[in-house]
């Protein structure tokens, strides 16, 4: 895993300041300890900071063909390298390395932008072409890896494997982008394509941008989407035997390694399914490592350890303070840019844990998203058949009313909490999904939006990003719906941001086998009834792991990476969050109504409220803009 960084002029062969590119590529030196290269020529530069995994006496980057007219910085996996380099060389190329970085450079030469369609893995890479006068850059499918780029006034484009790489340049434009701040409000991150700063950019996945000198910038193109079709007609018997091959080829590709190598294990059924199978494809025992808390409320740990004493694993445990919040401050410099999701601090502890033992690790991410294990998708089929009865004309107003009217019922069992429900009613499908995932709702938005802020949003609303999303679906069945959007927004913006951040802060490579986009490809063949079995979600995935993991993984509540916020912000941190939200730097900025700032705070401390999820999202939002200001 690694970090790139560069400059390219559109308009000219300019020599670049090669101290502003050490600056740029040393700013994310935690992405790759192990080496640091540059390569400069007129019109373009190109860093490169080394986590060595394969290749580790010749895979020195920037890496370049044989004549030295292609070059290439790569951050990421290419998984089926080694059945690349034999088709490759069968056309005539000579590689000089071991590494999966080659067959980049190859593949350019061989296949043009179609290069992209022949890998299979996790990446984010920027090649220069000096013979066609071009910079390619590419992002995987999911977006497991990320890329962010910008066009400067003076037609440069700069480009950068975090956000705080394109900040070392003097000629970014920072000016805060209201259509960003009013996504983190409602999302908890800033969806692709768009950063916090009006002038820089983050390449989507499954997008590839083809940039050439004396043109102008263009936009980029997607190269891959998932469409659920839904047709496939396998028994359950059968789609849970295939399943189990695809995911058996899937992590045996990402166990490929040089390196120490293991897993994290939460307890959960997909980390629990990775470690599972690793054991089955290792003949020694595989390194686990999870994170226990000193609250039962928050523990799995007693299931992580069925799990390792099952398949006899290296296992790791450390127990992290349910008062850990010493990272808040840390996370905000993390992510350079505005993130709410608070599973972001156990995930930096486990990251933290990993290193110690490994520096490649296998993880679970994504599977709820692909095999559909989240309760909401639930709820959302519940009320879709709600939606599908009733016009939408005659349930946006009966609904509507029934929405203001009920109390907000925070402290009463999940039965008695129909306002969130009547107010979904009242929406079409993906607005009322959308309303769902938001941490603060359209109402809550507005009330806490300055007028001057409003005027700047100029009516636009984060639910536009669903939208443009649903549009491409291709897909009327209610569950594929919900889960291209996740895959699209959430499974990026957050899930895949904040292990992409948490490991590399602590230099550690995090592989993903539950996003194989050929897995992807095929559940999205499977229909919705194989994921969604009336209130039992991730179906297919459970029947297929019973033979595997203990009932009592596999068929227990979900309990999810959480931290008890509620709590610190009536005790610990009530002062914190009152010195935060209420204090000066969220004032100057403009955005915020005071007097609704004060509603949040007075009524979670007071006991009234649950406002944890909008007070963490204002607390991160405030410690973004202190550091901005330093």
């Amino acid at each position: 895993m690694c970090g790139i960084a560069g400059l390219f002029d559109l308009r000219g062969k300019r020599d670049f300041d090669q101290a502003l590119v050490e600056r740029m590529n040393q700013v994310q030196f935690h992405r790759g300890p192990d080496e640091g290269g540059t390569h400069f020529e007129p019109g373009v530069a190109l860093a490169h900071r080394r986590l060595s995994i394969i290749d580790l006496s010749t895979g020195q980057q920037p890496l370049f063909n044989e004549d030295g007219s292609v070059v290439v910085v790569f951050n990421g996996e290419i998984y089926n390298y080694q059945e690349l380099v034999p088709e490759l060389e069968a056309l005539g190329h000579i590689f000089h390395t071991r590494s999966d970085t080659e067959v980049i450079v190859h593949a350019w030469e061989a296949w043009g932008e179609d290069c992209v369609q022949r890998f299979r893995g996790m990446f984010a890479f920027a090649l220069h072409d000096r013979n066609r006068g071009a910079l390619f850059m590419a992002r995987d499918r999911l977006g497991v890896k990320p890329l962010f780029y910008a066009e400067l006034a003076d037609g440069t484009v700069a480009f950068g494997s975090e956000l705080k790489v394109l900040m070392q340049h003097p000629g970014l434009n920072r000016r805060i982008d209201p259509h960003a701040v009013e996504e983190y409000f409602a999302l908890g991150y800033v969806a692709e394509p768009r950063t916090i700063f009006e002038g820089a950019r983050k390449l989507g996945p499954g997008e590839l941008l083809t940039i050439r000198r004396g043109q102008s910038m263009p936009a980029p193109r997607r190269y891959w989407d998932l469409r659920f079709t839904l047709d496939n007609p396998m028994s359950l018997s059968d789609a849970a035997a295939e399943l189990t091959a695809r995911l058996q080829e899937s992590i045996r590709l990402r166990m490929i390694s040089e390196v120490p190598l293991g897993a994290f294990l939460s307890g959960g059924v997909d980390s629990s399914a990775v470690v599972a199978l690793m054991a089955g494809l290792s003949d020694k025992p595989v390194n686990t490592c999870s994170i226990a808390f000193d609250d039962p409320k928050f523990n799995e740990s007693q299931f992580a350890d069925m799990v390792a004493q099952r398949y006899r694993t290296d296992h790791h445990v450390e127990t992290v303070a349910a008062d850990d919040f010493d990272l808040i401050d840390t996370l905000a410099t993390l992510y350079d840019e505005p993130y709410a999701d608070s599973s972001a601090m156990p995930t930096y502890r486990v990251c933290q844990l990993a290193r110690k033992h490994v520096t490649v690790a296998l993880s679970g991410d994504g599977g709820d998203e692909s095999f559909a294990g989240y309760r909401r998708y639930r709820m959302h089929l519940a009320e879709e058949r709600l939606r599908s009865a009733i016009p939408l004309g005659l349930r946006r107003p009966l609904f509507g009313m029934l929405g203001r009217l009920y109390p907000k019922a925070d402290w009463a069992p999940r039965v008695f909490r129909a306002k969130a429900t009547f107010e979904a009613l009242a929406r079409d499908s993906v607005e009322a999904y959308f309303h769902a995932v938001s941490i603060l709702r359209d109402d809550m938005r507005d009330k806490m939006y300055s007028d001057g802020f409003k005027r700047q949003l100029a009516g636009y609303q984060a639910s536009d990003v669903f939208r443009q999303h649903a549009a491409q679906a291709r897909t009327d069945d209610p569950l594929a719906l919900v889960q291209y959007l996740d895959l699209k927004t959430y499974l990026v913006g957050d899930i895949n941001t904040k292990v992409d951040r948490a490991s590399m802060a602590h230099s550690l490579e995090v592989r993903e086998p539950l996003m194989d986009h050929p897995l992807i490809e095929w559940l999205a063949t499977l229909p919705s009834g194989l994921k969604v079995d009336g209130q039992q979600g991730k179906y297919l995935f459970k029947k297929a792991m019973e033979p595997m993991l203990p009932n009592d993984v596999l068929y227990r509540p979900k309990m999810g990476f959480a931290v008890p916020l509620a709590r610190w912000f009536r005790g610990p941190l009530k002062q914190k969050v009152r010195d935060a939200v209420l204090g000066e730097t969220l004032a100057a900025s403009g955005i915020f109504k005071p007097a609704y700032l004060q509603h949040l705070v007075d009524a979670h401390q007071s006991g009234v409220r649950d406002y944890s999820a909008p007070l963490w999202t204002l607390l991160m939002f405030e410690a973004f803009l202190r550091n901005q200001a330093q």
